[in-house]
């Protein structure tokens, strides 16, 4: 089967992540941890098999992840843990959107995100 045939399985699990709520992948490309250049060659994951980013989604309608170990949150600075969770709540929240949407992918990224991609690279 050719690649493009399997779509994108998670490098963890193996599972098909079939959508786009639950790509780990277009979370960090919408928050700005993954350059754009890099979003076709990168490794996809679904949200909960990466549980050291997913444990920052605090939301009613997302399942708690608890991360045991030196990356637990509740063992790092309340400052950092704040914005990390208001990132990654606003990113997740933004793949909803998109997810409901026909934005082209060059807008999905959150707005300061855009713009400071648009300073570092002029032409995008």
């Amino acid at each position: 089967m050719a690649k493009c045939d399997e779509g994108y399985l998670c490098e963890v699990c193996g599972k098909d992540v079939a959508n786009l709520t639950d790509s780990d992948l277009y979370l960090r490309y919408v928050i700005g941890m993954l350059d754009p250049e890099v979003l076709h060659t990168s490794p996809e994951r679904h949200i909960r098999c990466n549980p050291t980013l997913a444990q920052y989604i605090v939301a009613d309608d997302f399942e708690a992840v608890v991360v045991d170990g030196p990356f637990d949150k509740r063992t790092l600075d309340e400052h950092y843990v704040r914005e990390q969770e208001q990132l990654l709540i606003r990113g997740w929240k933004r793949l909803k959107e998109v997810a409901q949407s026909d934005l082209p992918i060059i807008e999905y990224p959150l707005p300061e995100v855009i713009v400071e991609t648009k300073r570092r690279s002029p032409g995008f």
